[in-house]
């Protein structure tokens, strides 16, 4: 998928973790069943500043039905408009946090994964942010925060952790830009920062459960690791 000619290219930490990414082994739990699933798409969508990559995430509304206040990639379900996964979620992007289509390079399609709390098929986009613009929540009934992650501040072993359901499974979490990120985008971005070569040794060890506050919003209990899909 070539870059357009206006803008830098896609850098070289990006085009070698997306042909890494395209290879990402997928956990047994999260294989799409034969019958699949409904599909969806989200959008992986890095950037780059002077302190270096930084990855585009929103915070979901505490009132949603599905996966209420909850950090995630922009994304959602597949429309039969859009013809396949790389339009839906740039489309996804630009209604949930206002990112120009046309200031993105899709640079490769990681391997689906299922989330069988909510029968979600998802398809990750991984994209390079060519000319990077102003965002914001598109739409505040659905989306409270957009913001620009630094790679840095997840791979810093301080805001690492494991998080434990209520289910008694556990998974991978972070906490930046003021938000506590788990159960789906907790376990791409844990192997985003493997693949990339920015992960260093944390204390996997430190188990937190989910907070009450969590449980407490609207479709905000989760009874699996996965449960951050996108939004129907």
């Amino acid at each position: 998928m070539p870059a357009a000619d206006d803008g830098p290219r896609a850098p070289g930490w990006l085009t070698r973790l997306a042909a890494a990414a395209t290879r990402m082994a997928v956990p047994d739990a999260l294989i799409p069943p034969p019958s699949g699933g409904r599909r969806s798409a989200v959008l992986i969508l890095f950037g780059e500043e002077a302190a270096g990559p930084d990855l585009l995430l929103v915070q979901r509304g505490p009132w949603l039905r599905r996966h209420a206040g909850q950090p995630a990639f922009p994304g959602g379900a597949i429309d039969a408009a859009d013809g396949g996964p790389v339009p839906a979620a740039l489309r996804e992007a630009a209604e949930e946090a206002l990112v120009d289509p046309a200031a993105v390079d899709v640079l490769t399609v990681l391997p689906e994964l299922f989330i069988a709390r909510s029968g979600f098929s998802v398809t990750p986009v991984l994209a390079w942010w060519r000319q990077p613009g102003p965002v914001g929540p598109g739409d505040p009934d659905e989306v409270t925060a957009v913001c620009r992650v630094p790679v840095a501040d997840l791979a810093d072993p301080a805001n690492r952790l494991t998080v434990r359901y209520p289910s008694g499974q556990a998974g991978p979490a972070f906490r930046a830009a003021d938000m506590l990120i788990w159960g789906f985008t907790g376990l791409v971005l844990d192997r985003l920062l493997a693949l990339g070569g920015w992960e260093v040794p944390w204390d996997a060890g430190r188990v937190t459960m989910l907070p009450p506050q969590t449980l407490a919003a609207p479709g905000g209990g989760p009874a699996d690791p996965a449960p951050s899909a996108p939004r129907a």
